[in-house]
């Protein structure tokens, strides 16, 4: 019997509910996990909220930790009692034990715990697709990460900053300008309300930065559109402050000849090679020291009050789950 957690409706942090069931035993190209790290995603929110509807079962939750407990037929490279890590479809991941396709298994190497890796799977396998796929940063590119404090800001930074990129973050307040000054950040723009569009000006002598990550949203992404280079590439990543207005082609060019993004991470990894090739990547920094992410943990049965601190901003780095 699994515990899991199951979302009633569509809507807030107390439409989670804790609950059990029965699981079949593991398919046709299956293992049967036990998790032991579940990660708390922006994502979860947005599938709370309704924003991406949830499969029947109505249990959340894109990536996890976990030993292989069974073994289902025709599957080959996996032994039970491997510690594995998986993100992407189907969703599902907020329970104590789980069926998964076989191919979303990742092995881990033995000196990077299941909390560090729950804590910076899927963002990083997310900043390796930002960095690498979206725009090819390295060194003497200008990035702008916007809530460079956050668990996927933080990856970005310390892993463009670790290419040689020049990094300039905003943050809501001094003490997650701290934070990302740590991450690597070689300037940071503080305050919720700042302009930072002019201070991107007098930081790169009106030139603007080659690329930007913004998950903010909101009217966010607008300013974001001022801040960067001609022929530079603004991605859009989430929408932590609200909806995105429309954009009207024509804030994009040609006068400012910008190319705009929409990058899933979700799509990303449902090509079985980006998503190998991401988490190989992700791993071998991991256990170089250049991805680090510390995580706040929660009981499963507090997922609804994970999600909430989330929600508000009350958190830095990244969250998970224990069952």
């Amino acid at each position: 019997m699994a515990v899991i957690v199951r979302l009633k409706m569509p809507g807030g942090v107390d439409q989670l509910e804790l609950a059990s069931a029965d699981l079949p035993p593991p398919g046709r190209g299956e293992i049967r996990l036990r998790q032991t790290a579940i990660g708390v995603k922006s994502i979860d929110i947005y599938h709370r909220r309704g924003l991406y509807p949830l499969p029947p079962e109505r249990i959340p939750g894109v990536e996890a930790v976990g030993v292989i407990a069974a073994l289902g037929e025709e599957v080959i490279g996996l032994e039970v009692g491997d510690r594995i890590a998986y993100a992407g479809m189907p969703v599902g991941a907020y329970a104590s034990e789980r069926n998964l396709p076989a191919w979303r298994c990742v092995k881990l190497p033995a000196g990077i715990p299941d909390e560090a890796v729950a804590a910076a799977f899927v963002k990083g396998i997310t900043a390796d697709m930002l960095l690498n796929r979206v725009f090819p940063v390295g060194r003497g590119t200008t990035v702008l990460v916007h809530s460079a404090a956050g668990g996927l800001g933080q990856l970005l930074t310390r892993w463009a900053s670790a290419a040689g990129a020049v990094v300039i973050a905003t943050v809501g307040s001094p003490a997650k300008a701290e934070i990302a000054r740590a991450a690597g950040a070689s300037h940071v723009i503080i305050g919720r309300d700042a302009d930072f569009a002019a201070a991107i000006a007098d930081l790169t002598a009106g030139r603007g930065v080659d690329v930007a990550y913004d998950g903010v949203g909101g009217t966010t992404l607008q300013k974001t559109l001022g801040c960067v280079r001609p022929f530079g590439v603004v991605a859009s990543i989430g929408q932590s402050a609200g909806p995105i207005p429309l954009i009207d082609v024509h804030d994009l060019g040609p006068r400012r000849s910008l190319i705009l993004a929409r990058p899933s991470v979700m799509g990303h990894i449902n090509d079985a090679d980006a998503y190998h090739g991401s988490a190989a990547r992700v791993l071998a920094a991991m256990t170089a020291g250049v991805l680090q992410l510390s995580g706040t943990a929660y009981s499963l049965r507090d997922a609804a009050l994970a999600q909430a601190d989330l929600e508000a901003g009350r958190t830095t780095g990244a969250l998970y789950l224990r069952p």
